[in-house]
């Protein structure tokens, strides 16, 4: 989402640290590109006013010192200021005193609740809770139908009744989940913010109490998600927000404005379409990402989810002993491809972030997986036997061509190569204990 606006960015800084010495003209001529940048980004203009004013005095103050890198602290202080305006600390969710902890998702049609609402499940499984997802949307063609899907594909159980009204529902939900850690509960939205709508939501929070209510908006819609949570805060009144769709190519003012203008904290956000794209919303890392500073503490967490530590010891036994096929070679590909899209991975690393619009060629690793998956189990082990009617015979069977599969070979055999030459105990552990 923050592609634009971190090359902007990026670029702006970048001619700051080329200076050997900063005046106070260069610096102010680098924050009106940063106001620029920001309300080109759709933040709010009361807030990039508010943002620009408080960090110019310190940002002159910092590089007129005699700093070695004059460049390096008006980044910093436009860092903190971003770190400020996006709520400073992680605000992860409460939970009650008793269980179950109950949490009632609200918000427009159309903003990603019922998704959501699965995403938030399989995250709390995760963690080693009982959790039961609750069908209050009764409004929306097939929600309740969706919310069964979803349940099913996270493993969730659903509670549903269509002959109910949605408060209904939820009360009875109640008394048949006191069993459950966590209840979620979805909601009904509408287009628009209505009287009718408003009626059920206050109906369901005085009947569930909830531990968290929690107002679902779609990054995409701009200053819009702002408007919305000031108004759902009003009429309902929400503990947090959570943003969906920030993988979109929207440019991502609500990010930016909704803690300053509604005064609630964003507590999640929601990276992707898979189950596991919901994160907690760490305003330092997102900072950092903005400014293309990179975020490798959430890349380590990404893969700490991801990646079988058990197997990790194995492949490393066989590295150790040049035991490494094609079969284990596939097995990496695909747990690498279960932290997300290589794009966004990348923009993770520091040094990354400026690349804007970053495209890794998905289609070259699902290849490579269609010519593995189309030898035998031998032909993985032994790649040397591969010859040239086996090789016609793989790429025929994976859509590829002889050439494609050529390479893959040549590839594979320079990387066992160089195993090989770090053998016989003296490859460095991995640290995988």
């Amino acid at each position: 989402m923050f592609d634009e606006l971190t090359g902007r960015l990026v670029r702006v800084f970048q001619g700051l640290r080329d200076r050997g010495k900063l005046s106070e003209s260069n610096i102010r001529d680098a924050l009106r590109e940063v106001r620029r940048a920001l309300l080109e980004a759709d933040v709010s203009y009361e807030v990039v006013r508010d943002f620009v004013q408080r960090i110019e005095g310190e940002a002159v103050g910092q590089a007129t010192l005699k700093s070695i890198e004059p460049g390096q602290q008006v980044v910093k202080v436009v860092h903190d200021g971003l770190v400020e305006l996006l709520g400073r600390e992680a605000e992860p969710l409460r939970r009650a005193a008793a269980p179950p902890t109950v949490i009632l998702l609200v918000g427009l049609q159309g903003s990603g609740k019922t998704t959501l609402a699965a995403k938030l499940a399989r995250k709390s499984q995760k963690a080693g809770e009982r959790v039961l997802l609750v069908a209050a949307d009764l409004v929306r063609p097939a929600a309740v139908d969706q919310l069964e899907v979803l349940g099913q594909e996270v493993s969730v159980p659903v509670f549903a009744r269509r002959d109910r009204t949605a408060p209904e529902v939820v009360e009875e939900a109640l008394r048949e989940g006191k069993s459950y850690d966590t209840l979620i509960l979805d909601s009904a939205g509408r287009l628009a913010i209505d009287e009718p709508m408003m009626a059920e939501l206050q109906a369901i929070k005085n009947r569930a109490r909830p531990t968290e209510v929690l107002l679902v908006v779609d990054a995409m819609t701009g200053q819009d998600a702002v408007r919305t949570a000031s108004a759902f805060d009003r009429a309902l009144g929400i503990d947090g927000v959570v943003l969906t769709k920030l993988d979109g190519d929207a440019r991502g003012g609500a990010a930016l404005s909704i803690r300053a203008v509604s005064g609630k904290p964003i507590k999640l956000v929601s990276t992707g379409e898979r189950v596991e794209a919901l994160e907690v919303f760490h305003p330092q890392r997102m900072a950092s990402r903005i400014l293309g500073m990179g975020d490798v503490v959430s890349l380590v967490e990404k893969a700490q989810e991801a990646i079988d530590t058990e197997g990790a010891i194995a492949l490393e036994t066989k590295l150790r002993s040049t035991g490494f096929g094609l079969d284990d070679f596939l097995d990496q590909l695909r747990q690498l491809r279960r932290l997300g899209p290589l794009e966004d991975l990348l923009k993770l690393l520091p040094g990354m972030g400026g690349l804007a619009g970053l495209k890794v060629d998905e289609r070259a690793l699902r290849r490579i997986e269609g010519m593995i998956c189309s030898m035998t189990l031998a032909e993985r082990r032994r790649p040397q036997i591969i010859d040239g009617s086996r090789r016609q015979r793989i790429a025929r069977g994976s859509g590829t061509s002889v050439q494609d599969l050529n390479r893959l070979l040549r590839q594979f055999s320079q990387m066992r190569d160089l195993m090989k030459r770090f053998g016989g105990g003296r490859l460095p552990r991995m640290g995988f204990r």
